[in-house]
């Protein structure tokens, strides 16, 4: 038996780094310090495992990959997704894959966060570590998310309860919800605004008026009392380090991107008068990773398309979902993620269509319906690596027990030595 301290969790974009696993022969029997979420993915790690198929027979490892290979090097325009639960080493080899073949290459970004990408790329970014949030943030605003259930330890570790160097813990901080629904973070909080659906780009303008001077000839705006909304402002004018923590109650709902360009000019003018920040909340381990990867080796964030030898940027035009409700793909590599189980029904169902496949440790609807399913050790827990936490901190993922079959990056290697080899 031994405990490993200090392995991080390779779950949501808190990527929490003080748990503790023990192992016995080989198999982790315990976990502490890890939310319900995080014990369980450590424990259950080896149950439901995905196994090496071709056109639905069980095969071996090597052979499901020369499938693989054969089927990318032919495709005209194929198509790679997925990257944000794997780890930034294996991110690399896929876009490298991705040129390879003059393909396309998207992340799960496209479907979540990619809104706030074009926000940012448009009025920029005020933004800081959660370290600095935990040691000095004395007013915490979530908007359209609700970390309790999302990001368990969020609030314990980073922005709620937890004591920093100039917070004294949950005392010292007021907690402001704004949402459509009252979440178990709502019922938490110190203030809970509730804004009527679609209507929070309304409520953010309206916020910027408010502390620029301007008197609102209204009684509510987006559903929230105009009273509520100058309280709210006069908090934000007063605190000493604020932060907005956004999710996809900002980013997917009617607005979109205009939504967090919003939220982020609300933030710059709150700092003629404070420090303040704000950081979108990511789900995905390593969706940041994805983001920066991607970023770094092709000069964009996702929907990368590379058909015509060097990488071309479009939203709308390159991203997977776009992509495959078009049918103009031939092929497709799915990479640590299950679009067949999220995805709008009329791009999961051409996947069955067109050669698809699935690299992941674990089945799911997408290896159901691929032609080639290539299992691999999951990054974190059978594979090390390294990761991108929300607050875009690099942080090396620790292996804390074998597994039998490759990591992604020594799957997707293979596949490149292949395709170059036909």
């Amino acid at each position: 038996m031994k405990k490993i301290e200090n392995v991080i969790c390779p779950f949501c974009g808190c990527l929490c780094d003080d748990l503790e696993v023990t192992v016995e022969d080989g198999e982790i029997t315990k976990v502490a310090r890890g939310c319900s979420i995080s014990r369980s993915l450590f424990l259950n790690h080896h149950k439901n495992l995905a196994k090496p198929m071709v056109d639905g027979e069980e095969t071996s490892v090597e052979r499901a990959i020369e499938e693989a290979a054969s089927i990318l090097a032919r495709a005209q325009f194929p198509l790679i997704y997925g990257l944000s639960s794997t780890t930034c080493e294996a991110q690399g080899r896929a876009i490298e894959l991705a040129e390879l073949i003059r393909g396309n290459i998207d992340s799960t970004s496209s479907v979540c966060h990619a809104n706030t990408t074009l926000a940012m790329q448009a009025v920029g970014e005020v933004s800081c570590t959660l370290g600095a949030v935990k040691n000095r943030a004395d007013l915490v605003i979530f908007w359209g998310c609700n970390p309790i259930e999302a990001h368990n330890r969020h609030l314990t570790r980073y922005s709620g309860t937890v004591k920093g160097r100039f917070i004294q813990g949950r005392k010292d901080r007021t907690i402001v919800v704004v949402d459509v629904r009252r979440t178990r973070t709502a019922k938490a909080a110190d203030l809970f605004l509730q804004v009527e659906p679609g209507r929070d780009y309304e409520c953010l303008a309206a916020l910027r008026a408010l502390l620029k001077g301007e008197e609102l000839d209204v009684r509510e705006v987006g559903g929230i009392p105009i009273e509520e909304l100058v309280s709210l402002a006069n908090r934000m004018k007063s605190c000493k380090f604020g932060i907005i923590f956004f999710g996809m109650g900002l980013t997917m709902t009617r607005g979109k991107h205009l939504n967090v360009a919003a939220a982020i000019m609300l933030v710059r003018d709150l700092n003629r008068f404070t420090k303040f920040l704000i950081m979108p909340m990511r789900g995905h381990f390593n969706v940041a990773g994805a983001d920066n990867v991607l970023t770094w080796q092709t000069g964009y964030p996702y929907a990368v398309n590379f058909s015509r030898d060097y990488p071309r940027y479009g939203p709308g035009e390159f991203t997977a979902v776009d992509l495959l409700a078009r049918r103009e793909v031939d092929a497709a590599l799915i990479l640590a993620s299950d679009p067949v189980a999220h995805f709008p029904r009329k791009a999961a169902s051409y996947l069955e269509e067109i050669p698809t496949i699935a690299i992941d440790p674990h089945r799911s609807m997408t290896t159901e319906i691929a032609r080639v399913v290539i299992p691999t050790a999951a990054a974190g827990i059978s594979a090390e690596g390294t990761a991108y936490r929300m607050d875009n901190i690099p942080i090396r993922l620790r292996k804390v027990v074998d597994s039998p079959y490759l990591s992604d990056e020594e799957v997707l290697e293979r596949i490149i030595e292949l395709v170059k080899g036909s």
